[in-house]
């Protein structure tokens, strides 16, 4: 992918600097760029001249800036070709995501996962035990799930307005079971993802040798360049997206975007998977479905909505596919215990009372959260219209560095690398709003004391 004149000079913006010479300045400024995800890896830069007159600067000074580049690992040179974008080694070593563990009393924020509803979950648990009597008889396979749940879930949708009938559900383990058994199934080459994305299924797209294909997007949308150049080098293959809130950014996508996304998934042969663990958690003053993308396979849990610990999730697509993959041998290890899917029967067949619930809270601690951060240099960032977190762009710090400085004050987080499938967003944290007001007091403390002051616009007072 080439980067024309005028997208390198927006993704720099003001590049120049007070304190370093032209050259060292821009190749930091491309440097960082590339590592926040403004400039893609694998991207070829324009020509020296015309990256000069678009910058306002000498060809020797972008000369310069390359060479500059090229030694520290951020591009490759062929000679009589163009310079392409790269990461350096020590920015690729950090894909993974922390797996240190905080002290006693510390908060790991690394999950963005609401509280469960403890006494509706333990009377849904009651009244699933009063009803296992059935269940209990039976050898304790459940193939494509239980009927009542199936159907449960069917009407859902068909609510929706999207009309399915039970036996288009299939019932797993949870939305990483779900996506397992189809990328088992699909086998794709590639898989074409967002850049950033939630880092499970990432995870294990990498365990089975899928390469990956990246898209970039913000809390802004989705970059529509790089999105059909995804679903082109996936022909054939896969397209794993969140529409619906996106994790981390929180974003959704538009109507218009949606039908794109089904037209080009029809003509590279693409099949897309949609996942709506976020669907529900609309945040918006009236809260209303969106049109889904037509033609896509949608998988979704109760992780978000309810509990995590509820090991319920659902692939929704044609009979035909979920028959073939009720008899697939991963079908069964893969699926949800029966009495699992008693207690998630309880819990849906009367839901709408514990969303309104969630949402409520989920915006009182997310405009809380937006409030304390609000209006300080050392980051940005959009207030979702839906999800559980909110996504700062760090404008001082490297946001493995604020990590690290957090965790020193009992502050587990995850730095935008983790969430993307180039390690790229360097500058980036997801900061979910999921703990109680009186937390989010503490959370807000800590960043403040992990992050430079340097850039402040205005003195404030220290947080309490």
């Amino acid at each position: 992918m080439h980067i024309t004149d005028n997208q390198l000079a927006a993704a720099l913006g003001a590049w120049r600097r007070p304190d370093a010479g032209l050259a060292r300045a821009l190749a930091d400024a491309v440097g960082d760029a590339t590592l926040d995800g403004r400039l893609r890896v694998g991207s070829r830069l324009p020509a020296e001249r015309r990256a000069a007159a678009a910058l306002g600067v000498s060809r020797g000074t972008v000369i310069a800036a390359l060479g500059i580049l090229r030694d520290e690992g951020r591009v490759d040179t062929r000679r009589g070709s163009a310079s392409t974008l790269r990461l350096p080694p020590e920015a690729t070593a950090r894909i993974a995501p922390s797996s240190a563990l905080g002290e006693d009393g510390a908060i790991d924020l690394r999950r963005a996962v609401p509280a469960a509803p403890h006494a509706l979950y333990q009377r849904a648990v009651l009244r699933a035990a009063e009803r296992s009597g059935p269940v209990l008889a039976e050898s304790g396979e459940t193939g494509p799930g239980l009927p009542e749940l199936r159907s449960l879930i069917a009407d859902r949708y068909t609510r929706e307005r999207l009309a399915t009938r039970p036996e288009q559900i299939l019932i797993t383990s949870g939305t990483r079971s779900a996506l397992a058994l189809l990328s088992t199934h699909l086998r794709p080459r590639a898989v074409a993802v967002e850049i950033p994305t939630y880092f499970d299924p990432l995870a294990g797209f990498r365990a089975i040798g899928t390469r990956l294909v990246g898209c970039r997007v913000t809390a802004d949308g989705w970059d529509l360049d790089q999105l059909e150049d995804a679903l082109r080098t996936a022909t054939g293959g896969m397209a794993y997206l969140v529409p619906d809130f996106q994790n981390p950014t929180g974003a959704l996508m538009p109507k218009a975007v949606r039908r794109t996304v089904a037209r080009l998934a029809e003509r590279h042969r693409v099949t897309v998977v949609v996942d709506e663990t976020m669907r529900d958690l609309d945040l918006r003053d009236t809260p209303a479905p969106v049109q889904r993308i037509p033609g896509s396979i949608l998988i979704g849990s109760a992780a978000k909505t309810i509990w995590a610990g509820l090991r319920v999730g659902w692939i929704r697509g044609p009979a035909a596919l979920v028959g073939v993959l009720a008899r697939h041998p991963l079908c069964e290890p893969l699926s949800a215990a029966p009495t699992q899917q008693l207690v998630a029967i309880e819990l849906l067949r009367d839901l709408e009372p514990l969303l309104r619930d969630r949402r409520a809270v989920l915006r009182r601690q997310r405009d809380h959260l937006s409030g304390l951060l609000a209006g300080d240099d050392r980051w940005r960032f959009t207030v979702p219209p839906g999800g559980l977190a909110l996504w700062l762009r760090l404008t001082t710090m490297r946001a493995d560095l604020v990590t690290t400085r957090a965790r020193a004050h009992g502050l587990e987080l995850s730095p935008g690398p983790s969430f993307a499938a180039d390690a790229t967003h360097s500058h980036h944290l997801r900061l979910p709003y999921t703990p109680p007001i009186s937390t989010l007091d503490r959370i807000a403390t800590v960043l403040d004391l992990a992050c430079p002051t340097i850039g402040r616009t205005s003195a404030r007072p220290a947080r309490r």
